[in-house]
């Protein structure tokens, strides 16, 4: 038997077993969607300003941390975590799009280790945790219930 095939579980209480077994086909595509309805909005923050962003700021930020110049890469991970977030949603060329988002994230990842760890300090915690939830969105692809599975063609 090799590593990835796996054993019929027994379950603690059997009664939960088909209750399993009904919602595993989603477990997934949750993750996938959820991963890329949670990236979007950070995109639309930086496109158009929406739920509180402000690109003016968004871009001299990237421009005081040497991204320059600032705009274009405020346009750039602007368009990476809308346009790569709606895709994974959709799960449609769902791996580039996870791969793009994940090496956005990395990066995000990295600017921030010097905070620490945690979130509420500026921390690298919430940019670690996305980057490999898209890393695992690219490893699995768009899954059975995907565009890219209607569409029989995948990367």
């Amino acid at each position: 038997m090799s590593v990835i095939e796996s054993r019929p579980s027994r379950h603690y209480f059997p009664q939960v077993s088909s209750v399993y077994a009904s919602t595993e086909p989603l477990a997934y595509p949750l993750m996938r969607i959820v991963t890329g309805l949670f990236l979007a909005p950070h995109g639309a923050q930086k496109l158009f300003g929406w739920f509180g962003g402000n690109p003016e700021q968004i871009a001299a930020l990237f421009g005081k941390l040497g991204f320059n110049p600032g705009y274009f890469w405020m346009i750039t991970t602007g368009a990476v975590e809308l346009v790569g977030g709606l895709l994974i949603v959709l799960g449609l060329f769902t791996r580039p799009a996870a791969v793009a988002c994940f090496v956005l994230l990395a990066v995000a990842a990295y600017i921030q280790a010097p905070f620490g760890w945690f979130w509420t300090g500026r921390g690298a915690e919430f940019a670690v945790f996305w980057a490999l939830m898209c890393l695992g969105v690219a490893m699995g692809g768009g899954g059975a219930l995907s565009m890219d599975a209607r569409m029989r063609r995948e990367f």
